[in-house]
Protein backbone atom coordinates (compact mmCIF):
# COMPACT_ATOMS: atom_id res chain seq x y z
CA UNK A 1 0.00 0.00 0.00
CA UNK A 2 2.73 2.46 0.82
CA UNK A 3 4.65 1.70 -2.44
CA UNK A 4 1.79 2.05 -4.69
CA UNK A 5 1.47 5.77 -2.89
CA UNK A 6 4.99 6.15 -3.37
CA UNK A 7 4.92 5.70 -6.84
CA UNK A 8 1.69 6.82 -7.49
CA UNK A 9 3.40 10.10 -6.02
CA UNK A 10 6.24 9.93 -8.08
CA UNK A 11 4.73 9.47 -11.46
CA UNK A 12 2.47 12.68 -10.55
CA UNK A 13 6.03 14.38 -9.84
CA UNK A 14 7.07 13.08 -13.24
CA UNK A 15 4.35 14.19 -14.85
CA UNK A 16 4.28 17.81 -13.79
CA UNK A 17 7.92 17.98 -14.35
CA UNK A 18 7.23 16.86 -18.04
CA UNK A 19 4.40 19.57 -18.50
CA UNK A 20 6.25 22.17 -17.16
CA UNK A 21 9.14 21.81 -18.84
CA UNK A 22 6.88 21.60 -22.15
CA UNK A 23 5.32 24.57 -21.56
CA UNK A 24 8.27 26.43 -20.58
CA UNK A 25 9.91 25.30 -23.80
CA UNK A 26 6.96 26.99 -25.80
CA UNK A 27 7.44 30.13 -23.84
CA UNK A 28 4.23 31.87 -25.93
CA UNK A 29 1.95 32.00 -22.69
CA UNK A 30 1.85 33.85 -19.72
CA UNK A 31 1.11 33.01 -16.32
CA UNK A 32 -2.16 34.84 -16.79
CA UNK A 33 -3.24 33.08 -19.95
CA UNK A 34 -2.35 29.87 -18.91
CA UNK A 35 -4.65 30.49 -15.59
CA UNK A 36 -7.37 31.82 -17.75
CA UNK A 37 -6.82 28.51 -19.95
CA UNK A 38 -7.57 27.01 -16.91
CA UNK A 39 -10.44 28.18 -15.78
CA UNK A 40 -12.31 28.17 -18.70
CA UNK A 41 -11.74 24.27 -19.44
CA UNK A 42 -12.49 23.79 -15.84
CA UNK A 43 -16.09 26.17 -16.62
CA UNK A 44 -16.55 24.41 -19.97
CA UNK A 45 -15.65 20.63 -18.77
CA UNK A 46 -13.01 20.46 -21.22
CA UNK A 47 -10.49 18.43 -18.55
CA UNK A 48 -9.92 15.12 -18.24
CA UNK A 49 -12.62 13.50 -15.67
CA UNK A 50 -10.81 11.28 -12.72
CA UNK A 51 -10.53 7.49 -13.08
CA UNK A 52 -9.57 5.51 -16.10
CA UNK A 53 -12.80 5.97 -18.57
CA UNK A 54 -10.40 9.60 -21.07
CA UNK A 55 -13.74 10.80 -20.75
CA UNK A 56 -13.41 14.99 -20.13
CA UNK A 57 -15.83 15.99 -17.17
CA UNK A 58 -18.40 17.17 -20.12
CA UNK A 59 -18.76 13.79 -21.28
CA UNK A 60 -19.60 12.38 -18.21
CA UNK A 61 -21.60 14.66 -16.60
CA UNK A 62 -23.17 17.10 -19.90
CA UNK A 63 -26.03 18.19 -17.61
CA UNK A 64 -23.43 20.46 -15.65
CA UNK A 65 -21.65 22.11 -18.26
CA UNK A 66 -23.19 24.44 -21.03
CA UNK A 67 -24.20 23.13 -23.51
CA UNK A 68 -21.56 23.46 -26.98
CA UNK A 69 -22.45 25.70 -29.65
CA UNK A 70 -23.10 23.24 -32.81
CA UNK A 71 -22.10 25.45 -35.96
CA UNK A 72 -24.45 24.64 -39.24
CA UNK A 73 -22.78 22.66 -41.69
CA UNK A 74 -23.12 22.99 -45.69
CA UNK A 75 -26.03 21.81 -47.10
CA UNK A 76 -26.20 18.51 -49.32
CA UNK A 77 -26.96 20.71 -52.27
CA UNK A 78 -23.97 23.02 -51.40
CA UNK A 79 -21.57 20.18 -51.68
CA UNK A 80 -22.27 18.64 -54.98
CA UNK A 81 -21.75 21.88 -56.42
CA UNK A 82 -18.49 22.29 -54.78
CA UNK A 83 -17.72 19.05 -55.31
CA UNK A 84 -19.05 19.53 -59.02
CA UNK A 85 -16.96 22.46 -59.16
CA UNK A 86 -13.51 20.74 -57.76
CA UNK A 87 -14.49 18.19 -60.44
CA UNK A 88 -14.88 20.73 -63.67
CA UNK A 89 -11.93 22.34 -62.34
CA UNK A 90 -9.42 19.52 -61.45
CA UNK A 91 -9.10 20.80 -58.33
CA UNK A 92 -9.02 17.48 -56.13
CA UNK A 93 -6.24 15.52 -55.48
CA UNK A 94 -5.02 12.58 -58.03
CA UNK A 95 -4.96 8.63 -57.37
CA UNK A 96 -1.81 8.16 -56.71
CA UNK A 97 1.17 9.13 -54.85
CA UNK A 98 2.41 12.34 -55.95
CA UNK A 99 0.22 14.40 -53.51
CA UNK A 100 -0.59 16.71 -56.36
CA UNK A 101 -4.39 17.64 -57.35
CA UNK A 102 -5.31 16.93 -60.97
CA UNK A 103 -5.50 20.30 -62.43
CA UNK A 104 -1.40 20.36 -61.23
CA UNK A 105 -0.80 17.01 -62.66
CA UNK A 106 -2.64 17.01 -66.29
CA UNK A 107 -2.97 21.28 -67.03
CA UNK A 108 -3.69 20.72 -70.50
CA UNK A 109 -7.18 18.98 -69.67
CA UNK A 110 -8.15 21.79 -67.33
CA UNK A 111 -6.47 24.90 -69.40
CA UNK A 112 -10.04 25.75 -70.63
CA UNK A 113 -11.91 25.87 -67.45
CA UNK A 114 -8.95 28.21 -65.80
CA UNK A 115 -9.53 30.42 -68.28
CA UNK A 116 -13.38 30.48 -67.34
CA UNK A 117 -12.26 31.26 -63.96
CA UNK A 118 -10.03 33.88 -64.59
CA UNK A 119 -12.65 36.08 -66.93
CA UNK A 120 -14.98 35.55 -64.45
CA UNK A 121 -12.45 36.86 -61.64
CA UNK A 122 -11.41 39.85 -64.27
CA UNK A 123 -15.63 40.62 -64.62
CA UNK A 124 -16.30 40.72 -60.93
CA UNK A 125 -13.17 42.73 -60.15
CA UNK A 126 -13.43 45.00 -62.65
CA UNK A 127 -16.99 45.46 -61.88
CA UNK A 128 -16.36 46.23 -58.81
CA UNK A 129 -13.70 49.00 -59.23
CA UNK A 130 -16.12 51.05 -61.23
Amino acid sequence: MRTSKLARATGTLFLLAALGAAAHADGGMTRAQVKADLAEAMRSGNMLAAGESGLTAYEEHPQLYPAHVVVAGKTRAQVQAELAEAIRTGDMLASDESGLKLNEEHPQRYARARATMAAVAASTSGGAAQ
